[in-house]
């Protein structure tokens, strides 16, 4: 399982599509996702001052798109996602309070 954390307004907004795109992919050529025990550090990090919060919950072995354990912050290897996510690789969309 892997995670991404976005906004519950961005996550939304694409509610009826079939994939989902965060801007990361457009601007960056892969999505942000992180392992159980990063998560905590991502949000600390890049949506310290967001509020609504959701956390995708994603069996990387579902997804169409290319996964990748590739070094970032500190040498931390992150899994990065070539293409958008679809969405029956997401199998649960939940609120994140944990901060």
């Amino acid at each position: 399982m892997i995670y991404h954390v976005t906004t519950g307004k961005e996550w939304d907004t694409q509610k009826e599509a079939p994939d989902f795109v965060a801007a990361s992919l457009r601007n960056e050529g892969f999505i942000h996702c992180s392992t159980r025990e990063q998560v905590a550090g991502v949000v600390d990090r890049y949506f310290r001052d967001a509020g609504d919060l959701v956390l995708l919950h994603i069996d990387e072995d579902r997804l169409t798109s290319p996964c990748m354990f590739e070094p970032s912050t500190g040498g931390e290897f992150f899994p990065h996602v070539y293409g958008p996510i679809n969405k029956n690789a997401v199998v649960s969309v939940l609120p994140y309070f944990d901060r």
